[in-house]
This record gives C-alpha cells, structure tokens and sequence, in this order.
C-alpha cells in the first residue's frame, strides 16, 4: 500500500494557521496589520541599535528560508524595504512612532480575532508569530501567481 505524501512543512503550518483567519474581515485586518507589526518590532529594534534589528531580520530570514526558498525571498524584500525606511526616518520619531503604531496593530488583530470567533494562533504555537507574515504574502504570491 503506498503511502500518501505528507505535506511540506509550510504548507502544514500555512493550513494550521489559516484554520483561525477564514474571516474575510479578519483576514483584511491582518493583511494590514501584520506588515505594520513586522515594520514596527524591526522599528523598535532599530531604536535599540540598527544591528539589533539586521540580525533579528537575518534570523527570521534564515527560518523562512528553511521552509521556503521563494518565501524567504519576498520576505528579504520587504524586511530591506522595512529597514531603508527605518534608515532613512528621522531616529527621534523611529521608536514613539514604532510603539504607538505596534499596540494599534495588535488590537486590530485581536478586534480580528473578536470577530473570527478563535484566539490566536500564537496561543498555541510561538512559531506562528513568524507565520503570520508568511500567511499574508501568500496573499501576494497568489494574486501574482507566484508558487511559494
């Protein structure tokens, strides 16, 4: 008896965090919200120290690329857009800016999640809040019909 194919691993956990973002509002609201959590945590980083947030970037870059090669790409996209801006911002309004916007974002995705009816998928697994980010290029990828 052959033996079904057992998914890639980030297709198993795109799947498992999909099961609590089927809400179209609740997707919309992460479509925003997890760039501008993503822009923000990088922003507070930077704030410590730019190379603090160059190899927190080049971790969670390393991770991706693990699970997807063609991720992992479009995530060196946006992170290396994220932190030109984050360059080129005046540095006294990087850190108020990146907290103020970073607890806006979060109660947006927890309004979302309100309205989905299920936690957060983090609650469950920590790896998610790197998953998330994923969740919402594939967003991208597929309206440009780019395989991940």
């Amino acid at each position: 008896m052959e033996q079904a194919a057992q998914p890639r691993t980030i297709d198993a956990l795109l799947a498992q965090y999909a099961e609590s973002h089927r809400n179209p509002t609740n997707e919309l609201i992460h479509i925003v919200c997890v760039p501008v959590i993503v822009f923000t945590l990088l922003g507070m980083l930077w704030a410590i120290n730019p190379l603090v947030a160059l190899i927190v970037a080049e971790g969670s870059l390393w991770y991706y690329a693990k699970l997807s090669r063609r991720f992992a790409a479009g995530m060196f996209v946006m992170t290396t857009l994220m932190l030109g801006l984050l360059l080129f911002m005046p540095p006294m309004t990087v850190l108020p800016m990146s907290v103020a916007l970073f607890v806006l974002a979060w109660v947006g995705q927890f309004i979302g999640h309100k309205i989905e009816g299920k936690k957060p998928s983090f609650f469950d697994d920590l790896r998610f809040l790197l998953i998330g980010p994923l969740f919402v290029l594939g967003f991208l990828y597929r309206r440009l019909n780019l395989a991940y």
